[in-house]
């Protein structure tokens, strides 16, 4: 049959039916990426949506999705078509956003008390992620510029974080052999089109380039089966013990802006954070005071603790090498002190084999400056060690540090083990903000 016929056919096919006949060979794909099809279904669908009253939208977002449509180039109809469709269903699902929670960035009950709060914003992020058709993708390059992409194998969503593992297999090579880590986020647009992987695009979270493990990675812990390296904040690797082959990769990141990172950053580039804090040239403490810290210590099976403390300050005679420090749990306060479940540990898949390794968690940590804006936002595995040289005098019990450190802040945990019940007792928890940051933040020169 001639190719004009073939054309003039599959001018009656909607957007769906021209992306599943696409697959069927390589002359239909030739057929159905026509730009010419493709012009007249974006004008019979862009005509549809202009007949719509418009929609308000948060500037940001309008200026970050407008941006990424400048991108395209209207020589491809099809590639036009997918992103000015992706705008419109975006905004239309978006604008029903109305109170945020300042910890997960996403519509939240205000009416409700804490516990039904938590369990509300869960369930909120994981309709939206779903509705907007947002996953992510994990791409491996190796030295050589070779590129491996893996399927996502495990992902838990929690009330301030998710998590998400690979599995990796036969196909990948040695840990030293590993170039570079990419993390995408993943938005396709929603055709009727079973089977087959619907069209979207991808926008860069993270990188990580690879170092050797065995020297630069820090150690969280080992089972009878793999050791966990924690390669940077938030990025594990699970090597099986006494080899070099990799048994799966974990991420965990933070809810504040998930949307937009995993949505409005491009291959090359992600969703940069914009703003800062209101000045202040009245109040002399101006970035002292008014934390509220919001910390989760959790697994991707159960959570072992979700606090919130309020009305942290530091006072100028404090700040010493650097640091302000936030105190939020005293050591000499018992009417603070958190019990923990005995449970504490963070559990691992791969394809074929399971296991967990001890006193090892993730924390999820949200810190609000006096405005009520997230100041600090950490979502990273730790481990606890046990601290041999420390004398306890009020516990006749081991003593357990957790110590979390990067350019902006640290994060000192106590724990005391409590033989008898075999539980952990939290017993001192300190933030430690950079100078600097809050310098730069508030416009001050402490």
């Amino acid at each position: 049959m001639p190719c004009e016929i073939l054309l003039k056919i599959l001018s009656y096919l909607d957007a769906s039916a021209l992306h599943v006949i696409g697959h069927v060979s390589k002359h239909f794909n030739q057929l159905a990426n026509d730009n010419g099809l493709w012009k007249k279904v974006y004008s019979a669908e862009l005509l549809k949506y202009n007949q719509q009253k418009p929609m308000s939208l948060d500037a940001l977002l309008l200026k970050q999705t407008l941006k990424l449509m400048q991108v395209v180039t209207v020589v491809s109809w099809k590639l036009h078509y997918f992103r000015t469709i992706g705008f419109y269903d975006l905004k239309k699902r978006m604008h029903v956003r109305r109170s945020i929670s300042t910890h997960t960035g996403l519509p939240v009950n205000a009416g409700l008390d804490l516990n039904s709060r938590c369990k509300r914003e869960k369930k909120t992020q994981i309709t939206y992620l779903r509705k907007l058709h947002i996953s992510w993708g994990l791409t491996v390059i190796d030295k050589s510029g070779r590129e491996i992409t893996l399927d996502l194998g495990l992902s838990h969503i929690s009330n301030t974080s998710v998590t998400l593992c690979w599995y990796t297999g036969d196909n990948l090579p040695v840990y030293k052999q590993i170039s570079t880590l990419q993390l995408y986020g993943i938005r396709r647009i929603d055709l009727n089109c079973p089977g087959l992987n619907k069209p979207g695009w991808r926008s860069l979270i993270t990188t990580v380039d690879f170092k050797d493990p065995t020297r630069s990675a820090q150690s969280l812990g080992t089972d009878r089966l793999i050791e966990m390296k924690l390669l940077q904040p938030g990025v594990v690797m699970g090597v099986w013990r006494d080899t070099c082959s990799v048994a799966f990769f974990m991420f965990t990141l933070h809810s504040h802006r998930l949307l937009e990172r995993s949505i409005f950053g491009s291959l090359t580039c992600p969703c940069m954070e914009l703003g800062t804090a209101r000045f202040d040239d009245v109040d002399p403490e101006y970035g002292l005071h008014g934390y509220q810290l919001h910390i989760a210590l959790h697994n991707i099976e159960s959570e072992f603790m979700s606090e919130r403390f309020p009305s942290l300050f530091c006072r100028r005679d404090q700040i010493s090498d650097g640091l302000i420090p936030l105190a939020a749990i005293s050591s000499k306060i018992i009417s603070q002190h958190i019990r923990l479940p005995d449970n504490i540990t963070l559990p691992w898949r791969s394809e074929g084999l399971q296991g967990t390794v001890k006193n090892c968690f993730i924390m999820s940590l949200t810190l609000l400056e006096e405005n009520r804006k997230p100041f600090l936002c950490i979502t990273t595995p730790v481990s606890i060690k046990a601290d041999k040289a420390a004398v306890c005098y009020d516990w006749d019990s081991a003593t357990y540090l957790m110590n979390y450190q990067d350019s902006d802040s640290h994060v000192k945990m106590k724990f005391v083990w409590l033989s008898e019940k075999e539980q952990f007792v939290l017993v001192s928890l300190t933030v430690y903000l950079s100078v600097k940051r809050v310098n730069e933040y508030f416009g001050r020169e402490y």
